[in-house]
């Protein structure tokens, strides 16, 4: 295997973030979104912002010259963080949300995931954070089974978004920033 690695992203990698973003949406969500809201996403400008705004850290995985993954990390807003009745948890201020983490089919099953969640982890423990959550399709058992590996476990929170007049049902996942990567 070439060498593997995770770094913050540049403004270079935006047309890879973009293009990753794309090929995996396309792959892992062909069952849960309509076929006009895959073909309609154009994702390169969105991801641009997202670099330069700075509410959030944006890292990508490397192996050998190639870019394969990326991972979205920053404080959590209140809103992704209330429960069914609009109440906070007690550790609200030190709650982090990975908004997105993903890594390109081909690429998958050699620990760039991992590397690119404790690589935001140990950023967002420097920034004061302990807790992580997660939002993902309930139906997604490859990323419920990613973060379970890492202890991040349904925490009973769910919604329903609407995917291009389709529901989508998401669920909240939640754990310690706590990890250690292991070789």
């Amino acid at each position: 295997m070439a060498l593997a690695s995770v770094r913050p992203a540049d403004q270079q990698d935006i047309p890879h973030i973009a293009r990753i973003h794309l090929d995996t949406w396309q792959v892992a969500y062909a069952d849960l979104l309509p076929p006009d809201v895959l073909a309609g996403l154009d994702v390169e400008d969105a991801w641009a912002e997202a670099l330069t705004s700075g509410a959030a850290r944006l890292f990508v995985a490397v192996e050998g010259e190639w870019t394969v993954g990326f991972c979205v990390a920053g404080r959590a807003p209140e809103s992704e963080l209330v429960d069914a009745n609009g109440t906070l948890p007690e550790d609200a201020a030190r709650v982090a949300l990975v908004s997105t983490l993903l890594v390109e089919p081909r690429w998958g099953r050699r620990g760039h995931g991992g590397r690119l969640l404790a690589t935001a982890a140990a950023a967002l423990r420097e920034d004061g954070a302990t807790r992580g959550v997660a939002w993902i399709p309930e139906k997604d058992q490859a990323s419920r089974k990613f973060y379970a590996r890492v202890g991040w476990l349904a925490d009973g929170t769910a919604r329903t978004l609407d995917a291009g007049g389709r529901p989508l049902r998401e669920i909240r996942l939640s754990g310690t920033l706590n990890l250690t990567l292991v070789d």
